[in-house]
C-alpha cells in the first residue's frame, strides 16, 4: 500500500488542529490556577510536586521540593502545617481562592469537617496532610478534589494510586 504524503501531512495537520481547541481552553485555566497559587502558597511550584494519594478512608496529600533545597523545604512545611491547621477546622478559604469555590469535594469537605480526621507530618524533602474518614461520601469528596487539584496544577501535580 503506497501512502500519500501530502494526504499524511494533511490529516495529521486536522488531528492536531481538532485537538487545539481542548488544549488551549485548559492552557488559560492552568495559567490562572498557578497565578493564585503563588498568592497563597509560598514556595516555589516549579521546585515541588504535589502528589495525591487517594486511599480507601481519605487520602494523603504530599508537596515535594524536587532538589531538596532547604530554604524551600522550611516554606514547603510551613504552609503545609498552616494548611493543615486550616483544614482540621473546615476552613478550605485558600484552596478555594486558588481553584474557585465550586471545586469537586470542597463544599463537601467544609460541611463534614467535623468527620475528617486530618494529620500533618514532615517528610524528607517536604510535608504530608493526612485526610481520615469513615463516611463513604466524605471519602468521595477528598477524591473528587485530589483529582480537582491535579487537573488543575498541571505538570506541578500527579496522582499515585
Amino acid at each position: 500500500m503506497k501512502i500519500n504524503l501530502a494526504n499524511a501531512v494533511a490529516a495529521a495537520a486536522v488531528a492536531v488542529a481538532l485537538c487545539l481547541p481542548v488544549y488551549a481552553a485548559d492552557v488559560p485555566r492552568e495559567s490562572q490556577v498557578e497565578r493564585n497559587s503563588e498568592r497563597v502558597m509560598p514556595f516555589s511550584m516549579e521546585a515541588t510536586m504535589h502528589v495525591f494519594k487517594p486511599t480507601p478512608t481519605g487520602g494523603v496529600q504530599t508537596v515535594m521540593v524536587h532538589n531538596g533545597d532547604a530554604r524551600q523545604v522550611l516554606l514547603v512545611r510551613s504552609h503545609v502545617r498552616k494548611e493543615a491547621q486550616a483544614f482540621a477546622r473546615g476552613d478550605f478559604t485558600d484552596p478555594a481562592s486558588i481553584h474557585g469555590g465550586a471545586m469537586p469535594g470542597l463544599q463537601a469537605m467544609h460541611a463534614g469537617a467535623k468527620r475528617i480526621a486530618v494529620r500533618y507530618s514532615e517528610m524528607q524533602n517536604g510535608a504530608a496532610i493526612t485526610y481520615t474518614t469513615n463516611d463513604p461520601s466524605l471519602v468521595s469528596a477528598l477524591h473528587a478534589w485530589f483529582k480537582a487539584q491535579v487537573s488543575d496544577h498541571g505538570s506541578h501535580a500527579t496522582m499515585k494510586m
